[in-house]
């Protein structure tokens, strides 16, 4: 095709949003609902999901693993959306300061300064504001390796799906994180807690994503969860560049950061929204 045109992509990208109080759960739960149209007119012509999974409560000592508190957005894409293509839109996303300060991007409290940032600005925010940095990552439309569970199906029971991203330390190579990564997922393996194992690698390409490598990996429930990550991991050999005593042994948030969600969206954005549209 000639290169004038957009180059069809298939993708996947996922967003972890957390919640930097619980005091502002509501409120921005209702400002995402708002935000879904101002989204859509963004991107429905190369986007074929975009769905919100509520983030389920933080188990014991989930801390250190990263864990999001808020929800996890996932987008199916036809192209990227930083196609060189795509040039300009009519209209600029709104992120108003206090819903960055809802989901613990910009400090909260009363000496940051009233900011407006756009959609891809806020996008790229590194945490280096002493805050939880963005989390947006795309891979493969269709997981890339499937290690353990294929044979599960929707009859087998509801999921406790863990997703994490890692991001390897600047001490070691990529191919050596990676040796290491799947080492500890062979452990997993043999875990009964764990049923159903899968990941990918990342395309940090496409928008300069800090993260590596997604994992998947769904239980019966957060205490099946504890036992397999914390009680069973807690002889994991700490490796010699280990950012943290215990597993998983990286830098929460910044080389390792995570979520808990449930089988099901509680919103479809694409299916279920139904008010106007502004596009230009």
């Amino acid at each position: 095709m000639d290169s004038k045109y957009p180059q069809v992509t298939l993708m996947r990208s996922v967003i972890y949003t957390d919640l930097a109080k619980e005091e502002y759960r509501h409120k921005l739960l209702a400002w995402h609902m708002l935000h879904v149209a101002d989204s859509i007119s963004q991107f429905e012509p190369y986007v074929t999901k975009y769905a919100f999974y509520q983030a389920l409560p933080v188990p014991p000592e989930g801390e250190r693993f990263g864990v999001a508190r808020f929800h996890m957005c996932e987008h199916n894409w036809l192209i990227s959306p930083f196609d060189a293509h795509i040039t300009a839109h009519a209209f600029n996303e709104y992120m108003p300061l206090e819903v960055l300060k809802w989901q613990n991007s910009v400090p909260d409290d009363e000496d940051t300064a009233d900011i407006f940032l756009t959609g891809d600005e806020f996008r790229s925010a590194d945490g280096s504001n002493g805050c939880r940095p963005f989390v947006f990552a795309f891979m493969p439309m269709w997981w890339e390796k499937d290690l353990k569970g294929k044979e599960r199906t929707i009859q087998d029971g509801f999921n406790y799906r863990w997703q994490f991203l890692v991001r390897y330390p600047d001490e070691i190579t990529e191919e050596e994180g990676e040796k290491w990564l799947f080492e500890v997922l062979e452990r997993f393996k043999e875990m009964p807690e764990v049923t159903r194992i899968l990941t990918s690698h990342v395309y940090q390409e496409v928008n300069d994503c800090k993260f590596q490598r997604c994992v998947e990996m769904w239980f019966e429930g957060p205490n099946e969860w504890y036992r397999a990550c914390v009680t069973k991991m807690a002889d994991m050999p700490k490796p010699d560049w280990a950012q943290q005593d215990k597993f998983p042994f990286l830098k929460p948030m910044f080389n390792f950061t995570s979520i808990m969600v449930p089988d099901i969206p509680y919103s479809d954005n694409l299916v279920s929204y139904r008010g106007n549209i502004m596009k230009r």
